[in-house]
C-alpha cells in the first residue's frame, strides 16, 4: 500500500495539473496581448509607419471573443496590416474572419496562406510535436473556401503575396514585399521571387510566408531583406515559465518561436518577426505561458 505521503503528493500533483490545465484552457487561450515592438529599417528623416502583424486565427463561427478581439485591433489605426495566414478552421468562417478584420480592412494590407486556410484541422497527438514538426501535405483535399475569404480580401485592396513581389506606399515610403506560399506543406516557391534586394526599386523590402522555415528565411536574409514576418509556430502554444517554448512546429530554433530577433546567413542580417497567433486549433483550444497575440512593429529610421 502507498504511504499517506506518497498519496497525498500524488493529491497534490493532480490537483496542481487539472489547475494548470483549467488555466491553459479556460483563461490563457483567451487572454490576449497586443505586443510592441520597434524595427529600425527605414530611410533616415523617415517617419514612422505602424504596421499591424497577425497570424493564426483559426477561427470558426462560434470564436466571438477571438473575433471581438481581432475587431477591437481597428482602433489602433495602423498604417499597414500583414496577415500570415491559418484564418480559418471551419468551412462557415469566412464571414467571421471578415468581420473580425472589419476595419482594418479600409488600409493598406497584404497576406499570404497557411495550410489551415485550405484544410480542416485534424485531432492530432499533442505529444508528437515533441518528436519534430507535424506532417504537413499539399495531397489533402482542399476542403476550405479560402477562395471566397482571398475575394473578401483583395475586394478591400489588399495583395496576396503568394509567390508574388509587389510594392506599396506607405507614408511616402516605398515598401517592396515578396511572398511565398506555406513551406510546411511545401507550397514555398521563394525562387520565383528571389533575388538580391535593388535600393533603387524601393526603400525598403519586406518578405512574408506562413511558416518560418529555414531555407525559406535563410534565402531572404541572403537576398539582402530588411524584414521577414512568419507565423504558424502559435509561440509553442505550451511554453515552460522561465525557459521558453519547447517546439517550434518547424526547424526553426523553439528559442526564436515567437517575437522579434535577427537572423543571419551568409553575412547578411535581417529582422525577423514571428508572431504567435491570435488562435489555436479547436482541437486543442489551450495556451500556457504563450499568451494568444498580434502584434504592432512601428517601423522607424534606422541608425
Amino acid at each position: 500500500m502507498m504511504s499517506s505521503r506518497v498519496l497525498a503528493t500524488t493529491a497534490a500533483t493532480g490537483v496542481v495539473g487539472l489547475g494548470c490545465l483549467a488555466y491553459a484552457g479556460l483563461y490563457e487561450v483567451e487572454a490576449f496581448r497586443l505586443r510592441r515592438f520597434e524595427v529600425p529599417i527605414l530611410p533616415a528623416g523617415a517617419g514612422p509607419i505602424r504596421v499591424l502583424h497577425v497570424s493564426d486565427l483559426h477561427l470558426t463561427p462560434r470564436d466571438t471573443k477571438r473575433q471581438a478581439w481581432v475587431a477591437g485591433l481597428a482602433d489602433l489605426r495602423p498604417d499597414l496590416v500583414v496577415d500570415t495566414g491559418d484564418n480559418l478552421a471551419h468551412v462557415d468562417a469566412v464571414p467571421a474572419v471578415l468581420r473580425s478584420f472589419g476595419r482594418l480592412l479600409d488600409a493598406p494590407g497584404v497576406f499570404v496562406w497557411g495550410s489551415n486556410d485550405f484544410f480542416s484541422p485534424r485531432l492530432k497527438n499533442p505529444f508528437s510535436y515533441l518528436v519534430g514538426p507535424s506532417r504537413g501535405s499539399a495531397k489533402r483535399t482542399v476542403d476550405l473556401p479560402w477562395q471566397d475569404l482571398q475575394s473578401g480580401f483583395t475586394r478591400a485592396g489588399w495583395q496576396d503575396l503568394t509567390d508574388v513581389r509587389t510594392t506599396v506606399v506607405v507614408e511616402g515610403v516605398r515598401l517592396a514585399f515578396r511572398g511565398t506560399g506555406d513551406a510546411h506543406i511545401d507550397a514555398d516557391h521563394y525562387a520565383s521571387v528571389a533575388g538580391p534586394v535593388d535600393r533603387e526599386e524601393a526603400d525598403v523590402t519586406i518578405g512574408v510566408t506562413h511558416a518560418p522555415y529555414r531555407r525559406v528565411i535563410d534565402a531572404m536574409a541572403y537576398d539582402g531583406l530588411d524584414l521577414i514576418l512568419a507565423g504558424h509556430t502559435h509561440g509553442g502554444q505550451v511554453a515552460v515559465p522561465g525557459y521558453g517554448a519547447l517546439v517550434s512546429n518547424c526547424d526553426l530554433d523553439p528559442r526564436r518561436a515567437k517575437g522579434l530577433s535577427r537572423h543571419s546567413v551568409g553575412g547578411r542580417t535581417a529582422w525577423l518577426h514571428v508572431s504567435a497567433g491570435v488562435g489555436t486549433s479547436p482541437y486543442a483550444r489551450v495556451r500556457f505561458a504563450c499568451p494568444p497575440e498580434a502584434t504592432l512593429l512601428t517601423l522607424v529610421a534606422g541608425p
